[in-house]
């Protein structure tokens, strides 16, 4: 169900041989990655920082641009407004970066709400973008209501990183939409991992594995996906 690592084909000036499938070509495939982040926490976050640096790495990014919406910035601590009325916020993000980076295909990535939003905003007609990822992706409304009705809208690829325990996205509810979609999509799957892939100590001793590993494996699998659709 879920995309394989990809090889290690490049060795960086460190020694260390590069993993991602864009090292190949670098100045071709330079992607700009436009991250958001979730509902309860701000760009700075440690999580944030963590897949922001894991996501330019694999992707050879030309840069991953992060940002605060309106309600979180500043330190500000408010509960945030439907994901709809931060579209034009995030749309506006999105075009200012295509500004400074023109050329470069566009890639929008979210954190449970930023990526519903970053799905939402990719279905605008005056954006133009390569593909969405979206990490940990709130299937799941507040009431329980299963929320598919923006990813059924997406005309541009997906990638979905879910953790197995995620209770809002069950698997089968993302399946089930993912068999609806008319887009290429793909699902990796962080086994035992939350909402925020946080994998429980029990589990990872099960697997002789670590947060880490499964970690690089999905960010890999993205990496794969993202080359794959710019690649054509």
């Amino acid at each position: 169900m879920g995309s394989p690592p990809a090889k290690r084909q490049r060795q960086s000036s460190g020694g260390e041989i590069d993993s991602s499938p864009l090292a190949s070509n670098p100045e071709k495939l330079s992607p700009v990655v436009i991250f958001a982040h979730g509902a309860a926490a701000p760009s700075s976050s440690p999580w944030m920082i963590r897949w922001k640096d894991m996501l330019r790495e694999a992707l050879h990014a030309a840069d991953v641009v992060t940002f605060d919406y309106p309600y979180i910035s500043g330190g500000k601590k408010r509960a945030p407004p439907k994901a709809e009325k931060l579209v034009e916020f995030h749309s506006g993000i999105v075009k200012e970066t295509a500004a400074r980076f023109p050329g470069h295909p566009l890639i929008l990535a979210g954190k449970s709400m930023g990526s519903r939003i970053s799905c939402m905003v990719a279905g605008l007609k005056e954006i133009n973008v390569s593909a969405v990822v979206c990490l940990g992706y709130p299937l799941k409304g507040i009431n329980g209501g299963i929320r598919d009705e923006t990813l059924l809208e997406l005309t541009v690829p997906t990638m979905f990183v879910q953790g197995s325990k995620d209770n809002l996205c069950p698997l089968e509810k993302l399946e089930a939409t993912r068999k609806k979609m008319e887009v290429l999509s793909e699902l990796q799957v962080i086994d035992g991992g939350d909402h925020s892939f946080k994998i429980g100590k029990k589990h990872l001793q099960s697997k002789v594995s670590t947060q880490e590993e499964a970690e690089d494996a999905a960010v890999q699998a993205i990496a794969a996906f993202i080359s794959k659709v710019l690649e054509g």
